[in-house]
């Protein structure tokens, strides 16, 4: 069995962000894989009674002072959304269609979203939006958005998310590997020990 982490995510997610910065490279220099599993963030919360830790006003002024500081320790950009929270339903159904477009379009297509939530502070939410920054890094914009129509790809993501509330997430991001869950960015070092003992 190849090495492999399940990482489900939504670009909502700062911490879904900071993982992201991380994890790929780690995971390669490991000579193992990620399957990405985009899912609805809010669709999790409301299955299981959770909230974004950020809506909590105390702890929502620590956290992203929090998230800074680890980019910053990491060396990538952070800058809190001012349109947060966003609405991503649209964005997470195009990042299905870019998987099925294969790597060369859902890698720009991560890094464009990822970036554009937490780094430049786009508005996701907003179709006309993503349009544009699909645009902007060379993507298939068209081909994308109408794919993103499709009722497979709705359902592949709903898919997704019921999928990871039966595996027992609660939050973004959460990762497999195996049957074991991990939960958070902070969890990294452990994800990858785990991935070790894989076989």
């Amino acid at each position: 069995m190849s090495k492999s982490v399940d990482f489900y995510y939504d670009f909502v997610s700062s911490a879904s962000y900071l993982a992201y910065k991380r994890l790929p490279a780690l995971v390669e220099a490991a000579a193992g894989r990620i399957n990405w599993k985009p899912m609805l963030l809010g669709g999790v919360f409301k299955a299981v009674g959770n909230t974004s830790p950020a809506l909590i006003d105390a702890k929502g002024k620590w956290l992203f002072k929090d998230m800074k500081r680890i980019a910053d320790k990491h060396g990538f950009a952070f800058a809190v959304n001012p349109q947060f929270p966003l609405n991503t339903i649209f964005v997470m159904r195009g990042a299905i269609a870019a998987e099925r477009l294969g790597h060369d379009v859902l890698a720009p297509y991560m890094e464009v979203m990822f970036d554009g939530s937490w780094a430049n502070g786009d508005d996701l939410s907003n179709p006309e939006v993503v349009m544009e920054l699909m645009e902007k890094a060379g993507l298939p914009a068209g081909e994308i958005a109408n794919m993103a129509q499709d009722q497979n790809i709705k359902d592949a993501l709903r898919a997704n998310t019921e999928e990871a509330v039966g595996r027992g997430a609660f939050g973004a991001p959460t990762f497999f590997v195996g049957d074991e869950m991990h939960w958070g960015q902070d969890r990294i070092d452990v994800v990858m020990e785990a991935l070790e003992r894989q076989s």
